[in-house]
């Protein structure tokens, strides 16, 4: 199964998804600003509680240089809310419990772990322009370490 990969250039498929909050958020509240939207596989996991950490850490540095951070995940908004007030995540995580956005975006498919092949969330960044424009499609990222990369990629660091 092939999933669809966005490329530079791009339209950056819109969505409405719920938040950690109960309110909503769309990719169209967005526009005119860049945006960080990252994929993640599990709120409350080593892993992607480290990169969620990472964000958060640099959130101030980010948006300072004009960029917005989202994190979607497939776990429930009430997951959402605890992973977010244990971990002081200030930026809005949310839920796509159909994965609908994930697959949007190729962020859900056939990826290798531990040597075997599953169907899974592919951990998947992508860096949108304030036209909603994909400017940089990031795939199979690693969770440690990765805010510092994509810092270098966008000439931040």
């Amino acid at each position: 199964m092939a999933e669809t990969r966005l490329n530079a250039g791009d339209a950056a498929p819109g969505f409405t998804l719920t938040a950690a909050d109960g309110g909503s958020v769309s990719l169209a509240d967005y526009r005119g600003r860049r945006v960080i939207l990252y994929f993640y596989p599990a709120a409350m996991t080593p892993g992607c509680t480290r990169q969620a950490c990472d964000f958060r850490d640099n959130l101030a540095e980010l948006a300072g240089e004009g960029y917005a951070v989202l994190g979607v995940s497939k776990d429930k908004p009430d997951k959402l809310a605890r992973f977010a007030e244990r971990e002081s995540l200030t930026f809005p995580l949310l839920s796509d419990e159909d994965l609908t956005v994930h697959k949007a975006y190729g962020a859900y498919g056939e990826k290798k772990m531990y040597g075997k092949t599953v169907t899974g969330v592919i951990r998947s960044t992508f860096v949108i322009d304030p036209d909603g424009k994909i400017e940089l499609p990031l795939y199979n990222v690693r969770a440690t370490g990765h805010v510092a990369a994509l810092k270098k990629k966008l000439g931040l660091s």
